[in-house]
């Protein structure tokens, strides 16, 4: 049955994990190391710099299956990140050779059929390989990229999200051909029966760790990519202000910049020519420069020019 308790951080570490031992193989991803007392799950995260709201998201997720991140702004993309680079490496550099070791003893010598099941291993092995380091090599470097703030252009979490397939069917071959077609005699029987239970577990891995890279981290590098689209608008408009009133405003004549700051404080043509003692159509012409020369044609945007460029002071300006 499944557990339904939702894990808080003033729970005790060691709770969390006598009542879910699958849990384990999470905290060394997360970089948390046996050895954590009575402490609680905030104390535990906060000693080893873990952002303790991602943890506990991952945990209860994967536990309870509880997914709901698609708006969920405290997510931290950076222990996400970590995460799932340590679970690639637990499972290349470890838990791959591990399971390799276990069937090769478990296998007899000379069986024909034994060395066709390594076979498929080895084909697994291979297709889990090329996944992973697909993502380390392009998908991680984007994130990363993102939280840089300068993104990758030629990337986006949607081209994952359609790379992303399931990596663990051939890990179900190779579970149903040991279990119909290898005999084997009672010592190797025992093997062979341990070595299964590592393959369901880390069937089991391999599903919740794809559900976590599709319910959590995919969501959270969405919302991570419309505030950097946000910023880079942001920035762009900044720069197209600054870099007119850098570029542009010596060109302006003093008189021009007279008639920006009627404009800005609200006066009409006939209003501006006659303080300035112009006639109406020198003011037009003034305005048509102006609108030429800054590539700015509202008075919102001459007033953001006037505040930005010294003319006029914000307090004075009607907004």
């Amino acid at each position: 049955m499944k557990n339904v308790k939702m894990y808080e951080s003033s729970d005790k570490m060691i709770t969390l994990i006598k009542d879910n031992y699958s849990v384990l193989q999470a905290l060394g991803s997360f970089g948390i190391n046996l050895g954590f007392g009575d402490m609680t799950v905030s104390e535990t995260c906060r000693l080893n710099g873990v952002d303790t709201y991602t943890f506990l998201a991952v945990v209860n997720f994967t536990i309870n299956e509880h997914a709901n991140f698609e708006e969920d702004e405290r997510i931290s993309v950076p222990t996400l990140l970590h995460y799932l680079k340590a679970s690639h490496t637990y499972y290349l550099d470890f838990q791959l050779p591990f399971i390799r070791r276990e069937l090769q003893e478990s296998i007899t010598e000379g069986d024909a059929v034994g060395r066709l099941i390594m076979k498929i291993y080895e084909e697994y092995a291979q297709e889990i390989q090329r996944h992973m380091k697909y993502e380390e090599k392009t998908l991680f470097p984007y994130v990363q990229s993102l939280l840089d703030g300068r993104p990758l252009n030629n990337y986006n979490i949607h081209t994952f999200s359609k790379h992303h397939e399931q990596t663990d069917k051939k890990l179900r071959e190779l579970k149903l051909m040991i279990i119909k077609y290898l005999p084997v005699d009672a010592h190797h029987n025992n093997q062979l029966t341990a070595t299964l239970y590592d393959i369901y577990n880390n069937e089991e891995w391999l599903r919740q760790h794809a559900e976590v890279e599709d319910h959590i981290f995919t969501p959270a590098i969405k919302r991570l990519e419309r505030l950097t689209r946000q910023d880079d608008v942001s920035k762009n408009i900044s720069e197209m202000v600054f870099k007119s009133g850098q570029d542009n405003s010596e060109a302006l004549s003093d008189r021009e910049k007279e008639v920006i700051i009627g404009v800005v404080q609200g006066l009409l043509n006939k209003e501006i020519a006659d303080r300035l003692c112009i006639s109406l159509n020198t003011v037009i012409t003034h305005r048509r420069n102006i609108a030429r020369k800054l590539q700015i044609h509202s008075p919102a945007g001459l007033t953001i020019y006037a505040i930005v460029n010294g003319l006029v002071d914000i307090s004075s300006v009607k907004l």
